[in-house]
């Protein structure tokens, strides 16, 4: 069976990613969808780490207060749509025992 190829928008260290898990799961069309909006939302957050990389967390308005930059929220959303997609591939070989991990408590 002929492998799909990865998106060609996909910077290529995500088309790759992107063909190493087509390679090692099998990936219904529906699945595929679902990865590729991983694998975009990946590289939406990597764009936007490298511009607050160069240009910093944030600025100064008009009226001299500091406020975030607009990529932070876009570095944010895309971590967080990135572990959303991958929890609804379910690429993991072994359930975890809980959906979440238990509260851990202090001791004393």
């Amino acid at each position: 069976m002929k492998l799909p190829k990865p998106p060609r928008h996909l910077r290529a260290p995500t088309r790759r990613w992107w063909s190493e898990v087509v390679e090692e799961y099998v990936l219904e069309p529906h699945h595929l969808r679902l990865l590729t909006l991983a694998a975009e939302a990946w590289d939406r957050g990597e764009e936007a780490r490298k511009i607050l990389a160069k240009e910093g967390l944030t600025f100064t308005d008009r009226f001299g207060q500091p406020k975030a930059r607009p990529e932070v929220a876009i570095e944010r959303d895309s971590r967080i749509a990135f572990a959303r997609m991958l929890r609804e591939l379910a690429l993991d070989l072994e359930e975890p025992d809980e959906s979440r991990p238990p509260r851990l408590h202090g001791g004393g």
